[in-house]
């Protein structure tokens, strides 16, 4: 089985900054089409606008996908950008510290709307989209589409202060698995990478902030060393590629073997 994705289109969540932003450069270098969506129009604009111009690969959408008309906003942009879609790259996501002991903190609710519940609805939009179109093509055999979504390990290893996250990235892996089983009939695949600590502009802040943290991540991860957000990418790849056809509802996890550990370590980034 091949693991290319030319010629696919695919839209992916979040892509301004990070991981995101990671997956969708990934995904264009090895010609897929590519529909960048974040809230940040500024940070779009600036990525995408040489490559819109002179290939054509792509295009950028920004609006706030927590609003149902947003989701469906993007996805009518992607069919008049490209004419279907293929791929779906759930990777918006937030972190925010919560407080545990207060009971009007409201950042469970928050990180819940932002890290599953948007990536939900633009999964189910997307697969009726991908489900219309293979009745259209009059595809009656193989997949028809891959969904994949960007998780955490910190749905495993929790850290006091990152309640809401967590639960966010557990209810996001379970939805994964729920949605695997219920769109496995139409033949779309659902899949999610949980990344550890990568270097992202978050964490190297941190690690100039914080005294003995890099220390402290490399001690707590096997492979002794931070990844890339290049090598969730790569991950993403395998999922949403023809290699992983009979690869549904399973959460890959890329963290160096940290989850491998008992201890409780510091916080995903």
């Amino acid at each position: 089985m091949s693991l290319s994705i030319q010629g696919k289109t695919a839209i992916i969540t979040g892509s301004a900054n990070g991981v995101g932003l990671a997956v969708a450069r990934h995904f264009l270098e090895r010609g897929a089409n590519v529909m960048l969506a974040d809230r940040d129009e500024a940070r779009l604009i600036d990525e995408c606008g040489n490559t819109e111009d002179e290939t054509g690969q792509a295009k950028y959408f920004a609006g706030d996908l927590r609003e149902k008309l947003t989701v469906a906003n993007l996805l009518s942009a992607t069919i008049d950008a490209f004419d279907r879609v293929d791929i779906l790259v759930n990777a918006c996501r937030q972190m925010l510290v919560t407080d545990p002991l207060d009971p009007n903190d409201d950042t469970v609710q928050t990180l819940l709307d932002q890290n599953m519940f948007a990536a939900l609805r633009l999964s189910q939009a997307v697969a009726k989209r991908m489900i219309t179109q293979a009745e259209d093509d009059g595809v009656e055999e193989g997949m028809i589409g891959s969904i994949v979504n960007i998780s955490s390990i910190a749905a495993r290893r929790t850290h006091p202060d990152l309640l809401g996250y967590s639960i966010s990235a557990a209810a996001l892996d379970q939805a994964t698995r729920s949605l695997a089983v219920a769109l496995a009939p139409h033949r779309i695949r659902v899949n999610a990478v949980a990344f550890g600590s990568l270097m992202s502009a978050s964490l190297q802040s941190s690690l100039t902030e914080t005294e003995g943290l890099r220390k402290e991540i490399k001690e707590c991860t096997p492979l002794g060393r931070i990844g890339s957000a290049k090598e969730v990418a790569g991950a993403v790849q395998f999922l949403a590629s023809e290699g992983a056809g009979f690869v549904t509802g399973e959460v890959i996890t890329v963290d160096g073997g940290r989850t491998l550990l008992d201890s409780v370590t510091t916080a995903a980034h």
